[in-house]
């Protein structure tokens, strides 16, 4: 029996992720990560505020607010409220199918690239809130891309560490964990696997 849909809603938290269909990877070069972002802003960035991202080679992690309503419904196709709910799942499916559009063209391939729906899991405690931010983040040495956390380029962990400007929601993420040592303290704790599996229930 498949799983009820959780519908994304104004000014709620979720944790989002996705993969490849099969065994194809998202991301082959530093190229298509860079281009995944561009239109990551393009289409995620009106609707949501994003907390945490990791895009790896065959899968990708997120961790959004989504707006408040009266800011959805300025933009352009969301004057009705009543739709909402299936509007800001949409710009998901948006990007994806972007992504894949170009990710086709440059590749010389067809159909999907993603799985046919992407997961996500409404957050609703604070404790959890921190702990998905280090999770997040420590996928590259969960899956045995990296050893050491840093050396992972693609994910959000350098926004919250660096003091360039960002889209990330730097700021109340780190006050989230009541500092930047907090911060730290808690990414290397969860850098044990059996602390990583909750999250993958």
């Amino acid at each position: 029996m498949a799983q009820p849909v959780i519908p994304l809603e104004p000014e709620r938290i979720y944790h989002i992720w996705t993969h490849g269909n099969g065994s194809e990877n998202l991301f082959r070069t530093d190229d298509n990560y860079r281009y995944f972002l561009e239109k990551y802003a393009q289409h995620i960035y009106p609707i949501a505020k994003t907390y945490a991202y990791c895009l790896m080679p065959n899968h990708l992690h997120l961790m959004v607010k989504i707006r408040e309503e009266k800011v959805l419904l300025n933009l352009q196709g969301f004057g009705n409220p009543g739709g909402l709910k299936g509007k800001i799942s949409q710009q998901f499916g948006n990007l994806f199918n972007a992504y894949t559009k170009a990710y086709n063209k440059m590749y010389n391939r067809k159909g999907s690239l993603f799985i046919p729906k992407f997961r996500r899991k409404l957050i609703d405690n604070d404790s959890y809130f921190t702990r998905l931010i280090a999770y997040i983040h420590n996928n590259p040495i969960h899956h045995q891309f990296v050893r050491v956390l840093n050396d992972w380029p693609h994910s959000s962990y350098h926004s919250y560490l660096l003091d360039k400007p960002t889209k990330i929601e730097r700021e109340s993420g780190i006050a989230w964990f009541g500092g930047k040592n907090e911060f730290l303290k808690v990414h290397q704790e969860l850098q044990a696997k059996d602390i990583m599996l909750e999250f993958e229930k």
